[in-house]
C-alpha cells in the first residue's frame, strides 16, 4: 500500500477563522488533486479537520464533489471520515478536545450537531494562535482528554490532524472505558476502507475486526 502526500497553496489570513474559511474553498483543491490523480491515487483525502467542517455539511460535500470533479475516484475529507468513524463505534454523545480559537470551536460544534451528534463537553487545548498547535505534545493531549471526559459521553473525539494522538489512543480507551477517535486515525481508516483494505492498530476500538452474528 502506497501513500502520497501533497499540499494546497498557502493562503493569507488574519485569524484562524479566515484561515480555515480560505482553506475550505473547493477551488483550492484542483491542483493538488490533479497531481495525486496523475500519480495514480485510487482515493484522495483532504487531510484537514477544520478546513472541512468550517462550511458545515454542505461545505464538506462541496469539497468532495470538487475532488471527484478533478479526477479522484474516491474522495474523502477528514471531517467526513470522522463522522463515519464515530458512527462505526456507536457514538451519539461526544466529549470533544480541540486546539481551535473562537469562533472556529463553535463551527466544530455546529458541524457535529448537524451530523447528528450531541456535544456534551468541549475542552480547548489553550492554543492562543494557529501556530501554537504545532507545539502541543502527546501528554498534553492525553491530559486534556482525561480532563475533558464526561460521564454522559459515550465517545471522545480529538479534533485536528496536527495533534499527536495515534499511540495514545489504546491507552486512553483502556483508561476511560469508551471509544476515543482522532482525526488522523479516522482519515487513515476511511482511506483504507475506500480501497478495500483494513487499518490495523493496537487495541483501538475503531480498528477491531467486525464480528458477524446470527
Amino acid at each position: 500500500m502506497k501513500f502520497t502526500l501533497t499540499f494546497t497553496e498557502e493562503v493569507p489570513y488574519r485569524d484562524s477563522l479566515e484561515l480555515v474559511s480560505r482553506l475550505g474553498r473547493p477551488g483550492l483543491l484542483a491542483e493538488p488533486v490533479n497531481e495525486l490523480v496523475e500519480r495514480g491515487a485510487e482515493a484522495v483525502a483532504y487531510l484537514c479537520t477544520a478546513c472541512s467542517f468550517a462550511g458545515g455539511m454542505v461545505g464538506e460535500r462541496a469539497l468532495r464533489e470538487a475532488m471527484r470533479k478533478h479526477g479522484a475516484r474516491q474522495a474523502l475529507t477528514t471531517s467526513g471520515a470522522v463522522m463515519g468513524a464515530l458512527r462505526a463505534v456507536g457514538a451519539r454523545r461526544l466529549a470533544v478536545v480541540h486546539p481551535y480559537q473562537k469562533p472556529v470551536d463553535r463551527l466544530l460544534v455546529a458541524y457535529l450537531e448537524e451530523s447528528g451528534f450531541a456535544v456534551v463537553a468541549l475542552t480547548p487545548l489553550g492554543c492562543d494562535a494557529v501556530e501554537d498547535v504545532y507545539t502541543v505534545n502527546e501528554q498534553e493531549v492525553v491530559d486534556a482528554v482525561v480532563t475533558g471526559d464526561h460521564r454522559e459521553a459515550d465517545a471522545l473525539f480529538i479534533s485536528c490532524t496536527a495533534l499527536p494522538t495515534y499511540e495514545a489512543l489504546p491507552h486512553l480507551e483502556e483508561r476511560l472505558g469508551k471509544p476515543v477517535v482522532s482525526a488522523n486515525q479516522a482519515t487513515a481508516w476511511a482511506l483504507l476502507s475506500a480501497v478495500g483494505a483494513r487499518a490495523h492498530g493496537p487495541r483501538q476500538r475503531l480498528l477491531r475486526p467486525r464480528r458477524l452474528s446470527g
